[in-house]
């Protein structure tokens, strides 16, 4: 119990799967009470936080032999939720955050997998700016479905690597455009953006609606987990 007060559900739980030698891939919790340190400091990281995660994430790295934003190795990243009490799908969570103009070379050549690597990488701008940025999903469900119409596919699995690098041109146009400056490419960055986000996830509409229907105490804040 005092753990999930201190960890979120999903945190307590990988701790515990973890500490019982189950083979959990290596991550770092950020603890509830930053995310009220966050939600009564206007909105701000406390001090010294970021840096005490990237110092924690070099465990991690070492784990896992690989580096965020490494160019022959690259680290990615899930960054999600936890709070005391379940609430799914209430606030945000992060997938393969880590890529970029570079990384996802480096992932290609890592799985000799070209169309996988670029797939991820459209995915994850369009993930992460829907809920970093606060752009839309829509936008860029359009810009995906103008393509295929445009090429007269009915599948995503039909676009080829060509076409997923075509997206990812225009999902990084479109980024530009409603923030007034490119996507992140610095992977310390992201996380950092990321970071915030799930913290300011625990006050959004959604959230407060569910708490308020499952009588939910709304001091409780978000754990924040980050996991390879």
């Amino acid at each position: 119990e005092a753990m999930k007060d201190l960890l979120g559900g999903k945190g307590a739980g990988l701790a515990e799967m973890t500490h019982s030698g189950v083979n959990v891939p290596p991550g770092l919790t950020i603890l509830t009470s930053c995310c009220r340190q966050y939600t009564e400091n206007s909105q701000k990281m406390p001090d010294g936080l970021f840096d005490e995660v990237m110092a924690e994430l070099v465990h991690v790295e070492k784990k896992v032999d690989r580096q965020l934003g490494d160019l022959k190795k690259p680290l990615l990243l899930s960054v999600r939720s936890g709070a005391k009490f379940s609430m799914p799908g209430m606030m945000d969570t992060i997938l393969n955050l880590g890529l970029n103009d570079q990384t996802v070379e480096s992932l290609t050549h890592l799985t000799s997998n070209a169309r996988f690597a670029w797939d991820s990488y459209r995915r994850f701008i369009a993930m992460y700016s829907s809920v970093v940025l606060e752009i839309s999903k829509d936008s860029f469900e359009d810009l995906l479905e103008d393509l295929k119409d445009e090429l007269d596919i009915e599948s995503d699995a039909d676009l080829t690597v060509e076409h997923l690098k075509k997206l990812v041109d225009q999902f990084k146009a479109l980024v530009e455009k409603r923030v007034g400056k490119p996507f992140p490419q610095d992977t310390k960055e992201q996380l950092k953006g990321a970071v915030e986000a799930v913290f300011r996830s625990w006050n959004n509409s959604r959230a407060i609606y569910y708490r308020n229907l499952n009588k939910i105490d709304h001091n409780l804040g978000t754990a924040v987990n980050v996991q390879s």
